[in-house]
C-alpha cells in the first residue's frame, strides 16, 4: 500500500443514499482518489442501500468497510425496514437473553444489506433526566443494568458477525447538552467517572468488544486544556481507553463535523488531531482530501510514525477480515426488502415489548381488570399522538368508552357515570427525541380526573414525563409502556385486562416514590391475547392459504362474508373478516359485526349454565326429564337422563317443525288465530317485524313436546328437543329468562359484550348481518331476528337458537372451557365437571358426541377435518358457523357466516367442507 492509500484507510466517509445521483457520485472520487477505507450510510432506503454498495466496492481496490447508526434496528436510519424498541425499553427487561436476540437479529439485518459495523451499543448511563441527545437511546440510570443489556447487544451481534460500537467514550449519560450542537461538559472527578461512567466498558472490553466510539465532551479532570474535546485528547483516547483500560480493538470519533468538534478546529485539522490522539478511524471528515494532505505532512514531518500510522492501519485490515472481506460478495437485491423484513422480527418485537411493560403503581391491585360485569370503563386520551389502537384493543375485552370534550368540565361531568377510568398518555413513537411531556393543561387536567375513583395512567412516551406530576397519589395504577409503537400499545391493553403478565422493571428514577427497579409483577387472568402466528409455533404463510379458500368461497357465492378466528394458546393468531353482509355488496364484515350462532347457541348458552347448575349440585348428568319438569312426569320421556338427551342417544324427534301448523291452510301466510301485526296483551311473543305470536303458544309448544312420540330404535338422532326442555327447566329454575340468565352469569363477567339473544334490543341493526329472506314463514328479510322458526316462536330465546355474537366473544367462551371453566380470574366450571361434559359416553355404540358438545367423527365423515385429536369439542350452526376447540394443540377455531342469505337452500358451504377445510389449513399451519 503507498502512503496515500494507508491514509486512506483511516476516513469513514457519509453516504445519504436518500440523496441525488450527483450527491451519491462524489464518492467515486474519494474511493478512487484517496482510497478511503469505509462509509457509513445515513437516510435512505435498503435497495438504494444496497445498489450504492455494490457500486462502491467495486471502485474500491481494498474492500470498502460499511457502518451505520443501527441502535434500534436499521430503521433509525432507513425506510421500509423494522424498528426495534429502543434502549430505555430495553432497559425495562428482566430477561437480558430478549436483548441478546435483539442484538442477533438487528446484526442479522446489517449483514443482509452488507453492513459491517453497527456503532452500536449505546453504554451511556442516563443519571440525568435532562439529557436532551441520549435519554431514549440509554438503557437506563443503573451501571450494573447498563452493562449488562449492553454486554448481551454486544454479544449478541457479534455472534453474527457484525462488529460492535459501544459508544460515547467515555460517558455521555450526565450532560444537558447535545454533541451535535455544542460542547458538553462532564465535570465530575476521575473516580466518579471511573466508578460510573467507565463502568460498562470494562466489563465489554473484557468481553471482546470490537469498538469503542469517542465522544465530544469537554472533561476537565481528564483533560487540562480548557473546552478541548475528549475524542482528540491523547488522555482520553489513548492514555485512558488504550493504556489504562487495555482496549486493544477498533477506535473510531464520532462524527467529526457534529458541533461538538468542528467549531473546536477546521476541517483537516480535526483529523490530523484526532488520530494523534489514537483513533483509528476518522467518522465523517467534513474534508478528505484536506484531512488527506494534513496527515500525510504530519507524516513527512515526523509527527506520525510509520509505526502509529501501520498500528490503525492493520486494526482496520483486521477487522475488515474478521467480517469477511476477504471474500467479498456483492449484496443481493432480490427479496431483500422481504427478508429485512420478515415475520421474525415482529414475533421478537412483540416479546420485547410484553417483557418491559412495568406496572410502577399497583394500589389494592387494581391491575389487571376483575370482574368486568362491575365495572363502567372509560378512556380519557392525551398526548400528541394516536391512541387508537390501544383504544381498539381494550374494547376487544370490554365496553370501553372514549370520554373526549372540549374543556375539563365536559370530561370531568361525563367521567362521573364511570367506575374505572384509564388514561393515556400517547407522544410521537417517530424518534428518541420527541417531545415527551404533558403540557402545562394536560398536567391540570389530569390531577382533576385522578381525584375519581380508580383511575390508571398508562405512558406511552419516556418515563420522565411522570417526574412533572406533583403528585400520583391520586392515581390507583401507573403502568409504563415507554412507546406509543402500534405493539406497545396492544400489548399494553392486553396486560391491563389480565392477558398478560407484566414482568418490567423502571430502569430510571422518577423521584422518590419510583426509584430505579421499581416494578410489581402481576398475574395473568387468562384472558386472550392477540399476537402473531409464529409466537405460538404457527406458521404465517401456510394460514394465508385460508384467505384462498374464503376467495373462493365468497366467489362461489357460498356465503357472502364471514368471520374467522384461530387462537392457540391463549392467544388470536389470526382474526380477519371478509365480504359482505349481503351479496349487494354495500356493507363489508367488520370484526364487531354480529351473527346469528344458530346451533353455537347449544353449547354457549344453554351448556355453561347445565354445567354451572351441575357444579353446584342441583342436577347431575343422571338427573330425568320428569324430575326436572314435573309436567312431564307420565309422559314417554320421564326416564330420559340429561347424559342421554344431550348426547342425542334418547330417541327424540331430531325436530318439530311447530310453525306449519301455525300457518293458514289457504295462504300458507301467519294464521291470524295465532299471529298480529301489533303488540298487545295477548299477543306478545315478537316473532319477526311486526310479527307477534299468541302468548299461550309456549304452553302449546311444549305440550306437543312433551306428547311427540319417540323414534323406534335407539341409536344416535341428533335432536333439538333437549335443548326446550333444558331451557325450560333453567328458567324454572332461576325464575328468569335464559336471555338475563346467560347475560349476568356468563356473557357480561366474561367481557362478551357482543354475545347475547335479541340483538336489536343492544345493538344497531347495520351491526347485524341478515340470515335470510323467509318466503315460507315470516314472509321478510330476516335481520337482528333468529333465524330458527322454534326459536323465533320463543320470542327469540331458544335453548338450541337464538345466541347472536361476533368471532371475538365466542372465541373467548371456547378459550373458557379450554381453560377447563377458567377465564379472566374466575372459575365459571370446575374442571372434573367441564370434563363430565367433554366426554363421549357412547362412543362404543357410534355415537360420537360429548354431552352436549359435537365431537370429532368416528368413522369418514363428520364435523371436523380428520385431523384433531378425540380430545376436541365444538359444533355447527344451521346458518354457516362452526366453532371448535382443541385441548391437545390448545386451538380454538371460530367460522361465522350466514351463507343462509338469501336462501337457505344454498348449502353450497357444506357441500364443499369448507369449514373442515380452513380447520386443516389451521392444522397443516403448525410448526411446534
Amino acid at each position: 500500500m503507498t502512503l496515500k492509500e494507508k491514509v486512506g484507510q483511516l476516513f469513514m466517509v457519509d453516504v445519504f443514499s436518500s440523496k441525488s445521483k450527483q450527491e451519491t457520485d462524489k464518492i467515486h472520487k474519494l474511493i478512487e482518489d484517496f482510497s478511503i477505507g469505509g462509509i457509513i450510510f445515513s437516510k435512505g432506503g435498503p435497495q438504494r442501500q444496497a445498489k450504492l454498495t455494490n457500486e462502491y466496492q467495486q471502485l474500491s481496490k481494498i474492500p470498502l468497510l460499511i457502518g451505520m447508526d443501527a441502535e434500534w434496528g436499521l430503521a433509525m436510519r432507513l425506510d421500509s425496514t423494522k424498528a426495534f424498541p429502543w434502549n430505555m425499553t430495553l432497559g425495562a427487561i428482566q430477561d437480558n437473553s430478549l436483548v441478546e436476540e435483539t442484538g442477533k437479529q438487528i446484526a442479522k439485518h446489517c449483514k443482509r444489506l452488507g453492513v459491517h459495523v453497527n456503532f452500536a451499543p449505546v453504554v451511556d448511563i442516563n443519571t440525568n433526566p435532562k439529557n436532551p441527545i441520549i435519554g431514549n437511546r440509554s438503557f437506563g440510570e443503573d451501571k450494573d443494568n447498563v452493562t449488562a443489556k449492553s454486554l448481551a447487544f454486544m454479544k449478541g451481534m457479534q455472534t453474527e458477525g457484525i462488529l460492535s460500537s459501544a459508544k460515547h467514550f467515555p460517558g455521555h449519560g450526565d450532560t444537558d447538552s447535545d454533541s451535535h450542537k455544542t460542547l458538553p461538559t462532564i465535570s465530575f472527578d476521575e473516580h466518579r467517572i471511573d466508578s460510573i461512567e467507565l463502568y460498562p466498558y470494562k466489563t465489554l472490553i473484557n468481553e471482546g468488544l470490537s469498538s469503542v466510539m469517542t465522544a465530544h465532551l469537554n472533561i476537565p479532570s481528564l483533560e487540562p486544556r480548557s473546552g478541548y474535546p475528549s475524542s482528540i485528547s491523547e488522555n482520553v483516547v489513548t492514555k485512558l481507553l488504550k493504556d489504562s483500560l487495555n482496549f486493544n480493538g477498533l477506535i473510531i470519533t464520532d462524527a467529526l463535523n457534529m458541533k461538538g468538534a468542528s467549531d473546536f478546529k477546521s476541517p483537516g485539522d480535526i483529523d490530523l488531531a484526532a488520530f494523534l490522539a489514537g483513533n483509528d478511524i476518522l467518522l465523517i471528515s467534513e474534508n478528505v482530501p484536506l484531512a488527506s494532505q494534513k496527515i500525510v505532512s504530519a507524516y513527512y514531518s515526523g509527527a506520525i510514525t510509520e509505526e502509529r500510522l501501520a498500528h490503525s492501519v492493520r486494526k482496520i485490515l483486521f477487522a475488515k477480515y474478521k467480517v469477511g472481506l476477504h471474500k467479498y460478495k456483492e449484496v443481493e437485491a432480490a427479496y431483500l426488502t422481504e427478508e429485512l423484513n420478515s415475520i421474525g422480527n415482529e414475533v421478537l418485537h412483540e416479546k420485547l415489548v410484553e417483557n418491559s411493560l412495568t406496572v410502577i403503581k399497583n394500589d389494592q391491585a387494581i391491575l389487571p381488570v376483575k370482574n368486568l360485569n362491575l365495572k363502567k370503563i372509560a378512556y380519557v386520551s392525551l398526548g400528541d399522538d394516536s391512541g387508537d389502537i390501544f383504544y381498539e384493543e381494550m374494547n376487544k375485552y370490554t365496553q370501553v368508552d372514549w370520554i373526549k370534550g372540549a374543556q375539563l368540565s365536559d370530561i370531568i361531568e361525563k367521567l362521573k357515570a364511570y367506575n374505572y377510568v384509564i388514561v393515556g398518555l400517547h407522544k410521537s413513537n417517530a424518534n428518541p427525541w420527541k417531545d415527551y411531556k404533558f403540557t402545562d393543561k394536560e398536567l391540570v387536567w389530569l390531577y382533576e380526573i385522578a381525584r375519581l375513583n380508580n383511575t390508571v395512567l398508562s405512558v406511552f412516551s419516556m418515563p420522565y414525563a411522570v417526574l412533572d406530576l406533583q403528585t400520583t397519589a391520586n392515581f390507583k395504577g401507573i403502568l409504563m409502556a415507554y412507546q406509543n409503537s402500534k405493539t406497545a400499545q396492544q400489548k399494553a391493553a392486553q396486560l391491563l385486562f389480565g392477558a398478560i403478565e407484566a414482568t418490567g422493571r423502571l430502569p430510571v428514577s422518577l423521584g422518590e416514590d419510583f426509584p430505579e427497579g421499581t416494578g410489581y409483577d402481576t398475574k395473568s387472568l387468562k384472558r386472550l391475547s392477540y399476537g402473531i402466528p409464529e409466537s405460538v409455533g404457527m406458521n404465517s404463510y401456510k394460514l394465508k392459504r385460508i384467505d384462498s379458500i374464503v376467495e373462493i368461497t365468497l366467489s362461489e357465492k357460498m356465503a357472502p362474508g364471514l368471520q374467522l378466528i384461530v387462537a392457540r394458546k391463549g392467544k388470536v393468531i389470526f382474526d380477519k373478516s371478509y365480504g359482505y353482509h349481503t351479496y349487494d355488496q354495500t356493507r363489508k364484515v367488520k370484526s364487531s359485526d354480529i351473527y346469528d350462532l344458530a346451533s353455537l347457541t347449544k353449547i354457549l348458552a344453554t351448556l355453561p349454565v347445565t354445567m354451572e347448575l351441575t357444579d353446584k349440585g342441583v342436577i347431575s348428568l343422571d338427573s330425568k326429564v320428569g324430575s326436572l319438569l314435573p309436567s312431564f312426569v307420565g309422559s314417554n320421556k320421564e326416564h330420559i337422563t340429561i347424559r342421554s338427551m344431550l348426547s342425542h342417544y334418547a330417541r327424540l324427534k331430531a325436530w318439530i317443525p311447530f310453525y306449519i301448523k301455525t300457518l293458514d291452510t289457504v295462504t300458507s301466510k301467519p294464521d291470524k288465530k295465532y299471529y298480529t301485526n301489533k303488540a298487545s296483551e295477548e299477543f306478545g311473543i315478537k316473532v319477526a317485524n311486526n310479527l307477534y305470536l299468541r302468548n299461550d303458544m309456549k304452553d302449546s309448544l311444549m305440550l306437543r313436546i312433551k306428547e311427540s312420540e319417540l323414534r323406534d330404535r335407539l341409536s344416535y338422532k341428533y335432536s333439538d328437543l333437549p335443548y326446550y326442555l333444558m331451557k325450560s327447566y333453567i328458567e324454572n329454575y332461576y325464575g328468569s329468562s335464559l336471555a338475563e340468565i346467560t347475560q349476568e352469569h356468563f356473557y357480561a363477567p366474561l367481557g362478551a359484550n357482543n354475545t347475547g339473544y335479541l340483538p336489536l334490543n343492544r345493538f344497531d341493526k347495520k351491526r347485524i348481518t341478515p340470515t335470510e329472506n323467509d318466503t315460507s314463514f315470516r314472509y321478510q328479510v330476516i335481520h337482528g331476528y333468529v333465524h330458527d322458526q322454534g326459536a323465533a316462536m320463543f320470542g327469540g330465546v331458544g335453548g338450541h337458537a337464538g345466541l347472536f355474537a361476533n368471532a371475538n366473544d365466542v372465541t373467548k367462551i371456547m378459550q373458557m372451557y379450554l381453560n377447563k371453566g377458567y377465564y379472566g380470574g374466575k372459575q365459571y366450571i370446575r374442571q372434573e365437571i367441564f370434563d363430565q361434559f367433554n366426554t363421549c359416553t357412547y362412543c362404543d355404540r357410534r355415537v360420537r358426541r360429548g354431552v352436549g358438545f359435537d365431537k370429532p367423527q368416528l368413522g369418514s365423515s363428520g364435523p371436523t377435518c380428520g385431523c384433531i385429536s378425540m380430545e376436541s369439542f365444538g359444533h355447527s350452526g344451521f346458518t354457516g358457523t362452526l366453532t371448535w376447540a382443541d385441548p391437545e394443540e390448545e386451538i380454538v377455531f371460530v367460522f361465522l357466516s350466514n351463507r343462509t342469505f338469501p336462501n337457505a337452500e344454498n348449502r353450497k358451504l357444506i357441500y364443499n367442507n369448507i369449514r373442515s377445510e380452513i380447520q386443516r389449513v389451521i392444522y397443516e399451519a403448525i410448526d411446534y
